[in-house]
Parts: structure tokens; C-alpha cells; sequence
């Protein structure tokens, strides 16, 4: 599919697709015969797990590491991965697990403290209002 398809199943912009391609995290799967980005449902995944983990604050690196190892645990061919190579992606991946679920819990407390303000602001405009 074109860049717009993709920017538009993914709901991001063609400039940060593009970005993506540009450092290395997603790189299109081929390009038509004019030079145009095509992907693939993979790499339309993978900016999924791009997109879903850019609100928690994650950087291009560490995304980039992210997808790293869950393209080599992945990977299916007639040799499995040594053992002591697949326990450390494990690891890293129990990691960025662990992170994702503290990052979130963080911004559970923002939005809690964000919700507390506004019924404070919509308290204090109700009685303003019966005030008058």
C-alpha cells in the first residue's frame, strides 16, 4: 500500500512516516516503479508498536531496540535461536514489558490528577454560577 493508505490506517502523518523510514525504524517493503514508498501489512505493524509506544515516552532508540527484538525472536527459519541469545531478548523484552507498565501506570496518576482539576474548575463554575 501507498504512504497515505498507511499514514491513514495508522493515524500518522506522512511527514513522520517518512521520519520513521529516514532513521531506520520502518523502512518501506518496496518501491513502484516511480520511486513510491509501498509497505506491507508488516511494516504497517510495526508502526503500530512505534505509535503505541511514542505517548509512553519512549525514544526512537529504544523503539528501535524494541523492534529489534521482536524481529530476531521472530524470526522463523529451520535453525532456532541459540539458547543463551533467545533468554537475553527475553530479558530485554520482560524489560521494555516492565517500563511499558510503569509508563503507564504514571500516566494513569497524570490523568487522574488532570480529571481532579477539571471537577474542581466545573465545581467552582457551578457555584460561581448560583452565586450570581
Amino acid at each position: 500500500m501507498h504512504i497515505g493508505q498507511v499514514a491513514a490506517r495508522t493515524e500518522l502523518s506522512l511527514r513522520t512516516i517518512r521520519h520513521y523510514d529516514e532513521v531506520g525504524l520502518v523502512r518501506p517493503s518496496a518501491r513502484s516503479q516511480g520511486g513510491f514508498r509501498l509497505y506491507t501489512e508488516a511494516d504497517v505493524a510495526r508502526l503500530m508498536v512505534i505509535r503505541r509506544m511514542k505517548p509512553l515516552g519512549f525514544t526512537l532508540d529504544e523503539m528501535g531496540e524494541l523492534l529489534a527484538v521482536t524481529d530476531r525472536l521472530d524470526e522463523t527459519g529451520e535453525t532456532p535461536l541459540p539458547a543463551a541469545e533467545r533468554e537475553q531478548l527475553l530479558t530485554r523484552l520482560s524489560r521494555f514489558e516492565q517500563a511499558t507498565r510503569e509508563r503507564c501506570e504514571a500516566l494513569r496518576t497524570q490523568l487522574s490528577r488532570a480529571e481532579e482539576f477539571a471537577a474542581d474548575l466545573r465545581r467552582r463554575a457551578v457555584q460561581l454560577t448560583a452565586d450570581d
